[in-house]
């Protein structure tokens, strides 16, 4: 009689045989995220380049939906957690070498980040919210201030902007566990993306023919790179180990090849830079608002195949490596 012997932590339904800790309020909270990182971005760099003229949508009313947009992920990612009322926890310590250390302590600079951002340009942006918050000596100190140092803003701005829109790809890429999320090229992607969704939002909600113009031009570029990176992760991913090459194989006739080629690098991608091409070229405007209509939607699809696509890449195969028999004996 041949005995085995299996010696295991891994025998959980929620990780064996796929790690089913996450659903939709992760992906959520990383689209918002990143969404969030690319306004703040674009609309600190349409100050420091004297630029507001060009993008008054970006610059004067889209920075306000930072802080809702941010706060809609943050109640998402709240609603994950197991242990919500220990969430206090992380603000009691900074650990340099820990990612969620580092995104838990972003997170909270943000908000006042964003807020700086927002009043440096609340009255001009919106005039009648302005006047209510003037009613009081504080709110008018408070405006005063942020517009006269909105350039010391900006430049505060820029480098959180880029930390947010990197973390939502470093949190997963520091997950080596997870095979198909282990690679340099998903924090770059992820925030590619990021100001690839802001620049759509803004040609979405502008009227102003120029910003609009502008825009397209800076989304067309941004969903080349895309391309170019989501190759360059296909490439990564090839040539490596064993499990890495089971993790690419997922996306190259496994079970994710129609979600992740289909809906997120046709719908999102492809489709969107075909539409901005003929548009910039002066060729077509039918589709006038669904390229960045798709821009957005691809940005969302990439959270969420990407994750499940993660969740579903591991080290370990005990069907193939074990005789899957020997996992009843442990339940």
């Amino acid at each position: 009689m041949v005995e085995e012997i299996l010696v295991t932590v891994k025998a959980n339904p929620n990780i064996d045989p796929v790690l089913s800790t996450w659903s939709w309020e992760v992906p959520l909270y990383l689209f918002l995220g990143g969404l969030t990182a690319g306004i703040m971005f674009f609309a600190a760099f349409m100050v420091l380049t004297n630029r507001q003229k060009e993008a008054p949508f970006m610059t004067q009313k889209l920075v306000l939906w930072t802080l809702i947009l941010l706060s809609i992920g943050m109640v998402a990612l709240f609603l994950d957690l197991s242990h919500r009322w220990y969430v206090y926890r992380f603000y009691t310590a900074f650990r340099p070498t820990s990612p969620m250390s580092w995104g838990s302590w972003i997170l909270i600079i943000i908000y006042p980040v964003c807020l700086l951002q927002i009043l440096s340009t609340f009255r001009q942006g919106y005039p009648n919210l302005a006047r209510r918050l003037e009613r009081f000596d504080i709110g008018v100190l408070a405006l005063n201030l942020s517009e006269r140092f909105r350039r010391s803003i900006a430049w505060i701005s820029i480098p959180f902007a880029l930390g947010l829109g990197l973390y939502t790809g470093i949190l997963l890429n520091t997950l080596v566990a997870r095979p198909f999320w282990n690679t340099g090229i998903l924090p770059i992607l992820f925030l590619a993306s990021a100001l690839s969704t802001a620049a759509a939002l803004a040609v979405l909600g502008t009227s102003h023919k120029g910003e609009r113009h502008l825009f397209v031009r800076i989304d067309f570029g941004l969903i080349a790179v895309e391309i170019f990176l989501v190759l360059l992760l296909v490439i990564d991913l090839s040539a490596g180990s064993q499990v890495r090459l089971d993790a690419v194989n997922l996306i190259l006739g496994g079970r994710y090849t129609i979600a992740f080629w289909v809906f997120f690098f046709c719908l999102g991608l492809l489709i969107p830079f075909l539409l901005e091409g003929r548009e910039l070229l002066g060729k077509s405007t039918a589709a006038f608002y669904l390229a960045p209509f798709l821009v957005l939607i691809g940005g969302y699809l990439l959270r969420q195949v990407v994750m499940n696509i993660g969740l579903h890449s591991s080290w370990t195969n005990y069907a193939t490596q074990f005789d899957p028999q020997l996992l009843e004996l442990l339940h």
